[in-house]
């Protein structure tokens, strides 16, 4: 299958910071462990192996079985629960809140991604097993990030009553929703089988959690998948040192340095920690906690307890406590044997911020890899692509710049006036060697002539290209068209567009070809012609 790989930095669609990092600059190298290369995993694999008790690995498969007790699992999902209990088994993880149907495509990439890792990991250390992790963010409370996906240019939302993690939430209102997306798309075979898809998760599903695990299993359970939801009794349990050590503020003081430095070495700082990085959980509520004079207060309640009070409640019901989201990447290396975090740019950054953090407190730092990026152009598109006789590299241009671009190589008129810059800058060199025999006011009136001229060339040369791109409006035309197609409001393919979208066009093919595909350690921006 015809495919292009571009790099990252070159798409302009990506932060400085991940572009540094995949380019390995040294200054960076104090914010993460390992890079994300085939031959650095065997350190890995040696640290985390030396940290990971069998007590954990019991506690975890465990809480495993009673998480997919309801689930028809596939062979090789229970096949890999079951791996974990054994000492030469690791794990490969991303998350991912639990957005509406999946939400924008890059789920299938982050997935994928990790997917194929452990593929690579086992050729090449075949005496160990590895599992793909998929962390489903049960605990998040932000519904409004998640309660919608896109479709053909549409929003498709959920309205529901907010609060509380949205794990837990229960799926009233969502047969609503499947009677618009069932009219929006249609009939035939693949249609039909994302109705069935959407309806089997969830409207026979009583919450968000069992409704997203059952949606993950379906599309990527014969490949192995395993779905963790850290909204547990005893994986929490597991957790509890930890939760307690949060009460003296360790995160917030080693995260705080860690950020400064990024900070200082010009970079953007993705979160910042706050004092307790701890949410309190009840029913309907998830609130931080805050501490004040010795005493700890629940946000916005009239919850509070002493220390000891406090500690009491940790210790005899761990599952009310919600890490925030500088504390859940900890949650998740503690319970889970792992080795690699894949994540997207947003998320890698404020991994970056934690190495400190988790050296305090005694945790191997995994290797942090970016997920694969994507984008899919369709046979039609291809094609138009080819006879507009523009690369795949120009689509990612801003629009003005790709059109400009494009009028300028087709045009019958040369549209640059540089040899004209080049003229009048010459003439003015002679009267600036008049100026210098004068005084210096005449001198200031010849650059004030020279750049009133200049800009008047520039103000041409904006004219003539813009006559331009009206006498040649059928490529300008085609061109938008297709940039805006493979480019939804002017954002990635993979940031806006919902795979269902794809799912359309190329039915169960879909994830095998992005399977075949995607390579995640090749550290470029994947085009993909199907």
């Amino acid at each position: 299958m015809p495919s292009d790989c571009i790099p990252f930095r070159d798409t302009n669609y990506f932060s400085p910071l991940i572009c540094d990092y995949l380019d390995q600059k040294a200054e960076l190298q104090p914010f993460y462990n390992r890079f994300p290369e085939i031959q650095n995993f065997e350190a890995q694999i040696a640290e985390k192996q030396q940290s990971f008790s069998n007590e954990h690995r019991k506690v975890l498969v465990n809480a495993l079985k009673e998480q997919y007790h309801n689930f028809d699992c596939s062979k090789t999902t229970l096949k890999n629960v079951n791996l974990l209990e054994q000492s030469s088994t690791f794990t490969i993880t991303t998350g991912h809140q639990l957005n509406l149907f999946t939400g924008p495509l890059y789920f299938l990439y982050k997935i994928i991604s990790t997917i194929n890792l452990t593929k690579a990991l086992k050729e090449k250390h075949p005496n160990y097993d590895f599992v793909p992790i998929y962390w489903m963010a049960t605990e998040d409370h932000d519904f409004d990030e998640i309660n919608y996906f896109n479709l053909s240019g549409k929003k498709i939302r959920w309205n529901r009553p907010d609060g509380g993690a949205v794990g837990v939430f229960d799926t009233m209102g969502l047969d609503k929703v499947f009677e618009i997306f069932s009219s929006e798309i249609g009939s035939g075979r693949n249609a039909e089988q994302l109705k069935s898809l959407f309806k089997n998760a969830y409207i026979t599903h009583n919450n968000l959690a069992d409704a997203t695990r059952y949606l993950a299993n379906e599309l990527f359970g014969d490949y192995g998948l395993v779905i963790v939801d850290g909204n547990d009794h005893e994986l929490k349990r597991l957790f509890i040192p930890y939760i307690e050590k949060e009460l003296e503020q360790v995160s917030y003081r080693t995260v705080m340095r860690k950020a400064n430095e990024l900070a200082n070495l010009g970079y953007k700082v993705q979160v910042n920690p706050r004092e307790i990085n701890l949410f309190y959980l009840s029913e309907g509520l998830r609130e931080r906690i805050i501490e004040k004079e010795g005493q700890y207060f629940v946000n916005e309640t009239d919850i509070q307890w002493t220390k000891d009070d406090l500690l009491k409640e940790i210790a005899e019901f761990p599952e009310k406590f919600s890490p925030n989201v500088m504390m859940r990447p900890l949650y998740q290396e503690v319970i889970l044997p792992n080795l690699c975090y894949i994540g997207g740019g947003g998320e890698l950054a404020y991994w970056f911020e934690l190495k400190d953090y988790f050296k305090a407190v005694n945790v191997p730092f995994p290797i942090l890899l970016l997920r694969n990026s994507v984008l899919i152009q369709t046979k039609k598109q291809a094609e138009k692509i080819e006879k507009l006789h523009i690369s795949d590299i120009e689509l990612f241009l801003k629009q003005h710049e790709l059109i400009n671009r494009k009028v300028r190589r087709i045009s019958n008129i040369d549209i640059n006036f540089n040899p004209q810059r080049k003229h009048l800058k010459e003439q003015f060199e002679a009267m600036y060697q008049l100026a210098e025999q004068t005084d210096v006011t005449f001198k200031n009136a010849v650059k004030a002539q020279e750049v009133k001229q200049l800009k008047g060339l520039d103000t041409l040369e904006k004219r003539l290209l813009k006559a331009q791109r009206r006498k040649l409006s059928d490529h300008v035309k085609r061109l938008t068209t297709l940039q805006n197609g493979l480019f939804p409001n002017q954002s990635l393919q993979e940031r806006i567009v919902n795979f269902s979208e794809m799912y359309l066009e190329y039915g169960e093919d879909l994830i095998p070809i992005l399977v075949e595909n995607l390579d995640p350690l090749k550290g470029e921006f994947l085009v993909l012609k199907m």
